[in-house]
């Protein structure tokens, strides 16, 4: 009899490879996966699951996350671990908090407040700057106590600039041969020291919160190729690009060019948006791994949509001189106005019909519970007051009102021109992209897409009408291809040898809820979070760490330190 610490029994396994499911029971002991198959039922454990008709999987990789400051005052990197995640991946998009000169603390803030919508007075209070290099940082994160999921960090362009460059770096200026040393130097001592790749923004969508476009947006080939060449001497290491791509094939073979030179993988994020040229890229992305180029897209399950609401950074009526009146009390008083019929007429007679979320009704939608992240055009909020004889922003006035101003209306931005998600599933189906984008712990007051993988394993893989994917598919996609995509070898299957972050899932019962608001970031910062249904357990390193969608005490998740190999003999 062989004594085990958790053993999950009679579930159906569906291990993170791509193949079928089949059913299985799953064994534990020290952190890791002893056993997947029959387990006799004389062995003993500490605890026993039943997953008898449940969906059993990897624990989810979730590569693409802001959690650089939240990290740094709790251990729950919610509410990405209320969706299956065991591990995340911060730094993303060349932001983060390191290295830096304390003279630039509040320039990093504005940086990040600007590019993720994280409130700058809670990054105020919350950061402790008890460090000041990019080594510095990672012990900072690893002497803060446990996680609930495990966590990994990309060495961000934007303060490597600044560190380097002072004003020079944030004006965007041309870096010098000394100046990209410098960088480069600092970038491989990052990655040396634990930072699992290099991460930076070539986009006009991110600036900071004073307007200005982020530090590295024109950054020359020689600095970039030179960052990556670097990193690539150290043997390890990954890079992450987000890219405008507006002279697409230019910019495709600069991404070419820092694979060639550094020896290292890279990713990219792909979303649909009007003259975006998305499947020239999906077919730039074939020819280079055809050319055995390890280069990947990181795409998204659904759209990337921007919610709306009087809690919310957005809503239709800012910049309303009459809302205005009232735009700085309460909620609950801010209603109570909203709510008298001569206030409601003021408001909407103030109304700019071109205001940019005014104009965009036709394409904005009721946010129920559960959300509808698919929505017919014909429900937009304009369809229905169409029907109804009524102005649009009457019937979105009314609608901002329900749930004592709780309410949430849903504008799908990216992924979403056509109306529908088929360009989301084509993408997804494509064999060189893995799951990514979900961007937990970022744009905490106007998007919450950290339910990613909850959408992509229950719209994808049970309830869509058409173009439904193979769960296997979608498993493998948001465990093991996106755990090799940066480098960890250790996790994302359930084999023996390999990390046991594993989900218990009632698939039929599986469904993201409506997000709510919370005031619980450091100064009372707001953020956006949003539960699911469905998690039966969540376990990191063999700790069980929720159940039905409750926390336990266990906090097993640590800092990961580069590059993880797959366990001797485990697949």
């Amino acid at each position: 009899m062989t004594e085990h610490d958790l053993i999950i029994r009679g579930g159906e396994v569906v291990d993170g490879t791509g193949g079928p499911a089949r059913t299985a029971d799953v064994a534990i002991a020290g952190g890791v996966v002893t056993a997947v198959g029959e387990v006799p039922a004389a062995d003993a454990a500490r605890r026993t699951i039943d997953a008898t008709g449940l969906l059993v999987t990897p624990g989810f990789v979730d590569i693409h996350a802001h959690y650089d400051g939240q990290a740094t005052w709790s251990g729950r990197l919610d509410p990405s671990s209320w969706h299956g995640v065991t591990t995340v991946v911060a730094g993303n998009c060349g932001v983060g908090f390191a290295p830096v000169h304390p003279a630039d603390h509040d320039t990093l803030i504005e940086l990040m407040e600007g590019v993720e919508d994280i409130p700058g007075v809670a990054l105020q209070e919350g950061l402790r700057w008890n460090w000041r290099t990019f080594p510095e940082f990672l012990d900072a994160l690893d002497a803060g106590g446990g996680f609930d999921v495990d966590l990994a960090v990309h060495v961000p362009h934007g303060p490597l600039r600044l560190h380097v460059m002072g004003q020079r770096g944030a004006d965007r200026e041309p870096a010098t041969p000394a100046d990209i040393d410098a960088m480069a130097a600092l970038a491989a001592e990052a990655v040396a020291a634990g930072a699992i790749g290099f991460s930076t923004s070539r986009t006009l969508n991110h600036r900071t919160s004073r307007g200005e476009p982020v530090p590295s947006l024109l950054a020359e080939a020689d600095e970039l190729v030179g960052i990556a060449r670097a990193i690539g001497g150290t043997g390890q290491g990954v890079l992450q690009v987000v890219s405008d791509f507006g002279d697409l094939d230019a910019e495709f073979a600069l991404c070419r060019r820092m694979v060639e030179e550094s020896g290292r993988p890279l990713s990219f994020s792909l979303l649909q948006f009007p003259g975006r040229r998305w499947r020239d890229l999906l077919e730039h992305l074939e020819r280079a791994n055809a050319d055995g180029l390890p280069i990947t897209a990181q795409v998204a399950p659904r759209a990337v949509g921007v919610l709306l609401g009087l809690e919310c950074t957005l809503h239709p009526f800012l910049g309303n001189p009459v809302y205005g009146e009232i735009g700085d009390l309460p909620l609950a008083e801010r209603v109570e106005a909203l709510r008298d019929p001569m206030f409601k007429a003021r408001v909407l007679d103030a109304a700019d019909p071109s205001g940019g979320l005014v104009r965009q009704l036709d394409a904005t939608y009721e946010l129920g519970d559960p959300p509808d992240y698919e929505p017919d055009p014909s429900t937009s909020i304009a369809a229905q007051a169409a029907r109804a004889g009524r102005d649009p922003l009457d019937l979105a006035y009314d609608l901002l009102l329900a749930d004592d101003g709780h309410a949430f209306l849903y504008l799908p931005v990216l992924n979403y021109p056509d109306g529908n998600l088929d360009a989301a599933g084509e993408m997804l189906a494509h064999p060189n992209t893995v799951v990514g984008l979900g961007d937990g712990g970022a744009h905490v007051g106007t998007i919450c897409d950290a339910s990613f993988p909850t959408t992509l394993l229950a719209h994808w893989g049970r309830d869509r009408d058409r173009g439904r994917l193979d769960l296997p598919l979608l498993v493998h996609r948001q465990t093991q291809a996106t755990a090799r995509t940066v480098g960890f070898l250790d996790r994302g299957v359930l084999a023996p040898g390999m990390r046991a972050d594993v989900n218990v899932i009632d698939h039929a019962a599986l469904t993201a809820r409506r997000p709510t608001m919370r005031h619980d970031l450091p100064a009372g910062g707001k953020r956006l979070v949003q539960a699911a249904d469905g998690y039966v357990a969540t376990v990191v390193a063999g700790h069980v760490t929720y159940e039905h969608g409750v926390p336990t005490d266990a906090l097993p998740g640590r800092l990961v330190r580069g590059p993880r190999p797959a366990p001797s003999g485990a697949s």
